[in-house]
This record gives C-alpha cells, sequence and structure tokens, in this order.
C-alpha cells in the first residue's frame, strides 16, 4: 500500500460478516492518533494493582528509568487492541463479536508518556463457524515518530450474526 495512504487513518465498514473473505491478507484500517497521559496510566495501575515506580512514579523514572520518564504498562497497550480492532472494523449484520483470544505478542518498544499511539490492523484470517466466524487480526500498535511498534498481536474475535 502507498506510503501516504498508510499515513491516514481509515476503516473498512462491510454490509456482511462473510464480505471479509475479500479483506483476507490485507490491511483493514490505521485508527486515529490518541494520546497515552499518566492519568490512563495511573488508572490502568489502579485497576491492576500494578503500581510499579516506572509507570506511576515520575520522580524515580526520570532518575532511575533507561527512558529517563514514565512509561506506559504494556498490559496498557495491549488492553487497547480491541478498541483499535472494533472502532476500524464495522459490519452491518453482526450482532455481536466476543473476543477469542490472542497469539504472538511482543512489546518491541516501551511508551513514553504522552505518547501518541495508533493501530494498524490488518486481516490475516477468517474461519466460518457456527451463526457467524472467527476471525484473526494482526495489529501493530504504532508510536508516533518512532520506528518501533510498541506492541504488536494477532487478535482473534468470534463474530456472530
Amino acid at each position: 500500500m502507498d506510503k501516504a495512504i498508510m499515513e491516514k487513518a481509515f476503516k473498512t465498514k462491510v454490509d456482511k460478516v462473510s464480505d471479509l473473505t475479500a479483506y483476507v491478507g490485507k490491511t483493514v484500517g490505521i485508527s486515529e492518533w490518541i494520546q497515552i497521559e499518566q492519568k490512563n496510566i495511573d488508572s490502568f495501575a489502579a485497576g491492576t494493582l500494578d503500581h510499579q515506580w516506572i509507570y506511576t512514579d515520575p520522580v524515580a523514572a526520570a532518575n532511575h528509568s533507561p527512558y529517563g520518564t514514565v512509561v506506559a504498562q504494556g498490559f496498557l497497550i495491549l488492553a487497547l487492541i480491541p478498541k483499535f480492532a472494533y472502532e476500524i472494523i464495522h459490519i452491518e449484520d453482526a450482532e455481536m463479536g466476543l473476543n477469542y483470544g490472542l497469539d504472538h505478542v511482543r512489546f518491541p518498544q516501551a511508551v513514553p508518556v504522552d505518547s501518541y499511539i495508533r493501530g494498524k490492523v490488518d486481516l490475516i484470517g477468517y474461519e466460518i463457524i457456527d451463526g457467524g466466524a472467527r476471525i484473526k487480526l494482526h495489529i501493530t500498535t504504532e508510536i508516533k515518530d518512532d520506528d518501533r511498534p510498541a506492541c504488536v498481536a494477532e487478535f482473534i474475535i468470534q463474530l456472530y450474526n
């Protein structure tokens, strides 16, 4: 795909779950950039009871972290994957979608506080199941102005119509 096109956010809309077969092997969307602020990191820390200083203590992070600042939890970035998927792919006849699981999750680069991230979604698998389909998405969470992604994962969703 043309690099200029890949710089712009876009979504895919289909009428039927089965229409997704035409998109296997293709990029189906790129989300808008979202900022990861300290309040997001602190809320995630409170919800998961993960208060490690590298996430929640700016002074300690500035003095001891290899990043020189607070960074977002990897699992916070991972938790945004469904948001990217459900914003990017719209299927008219889908009654519901259920998270089925994840494959091959990696966190190649930390996300410093106040960074902007977005999701790039490729449809890499489609399988018919009773009442719908199971799709596999390859989602790359990009960091603005960084060549390395924050997270790369395969996200599996069961869609019912």
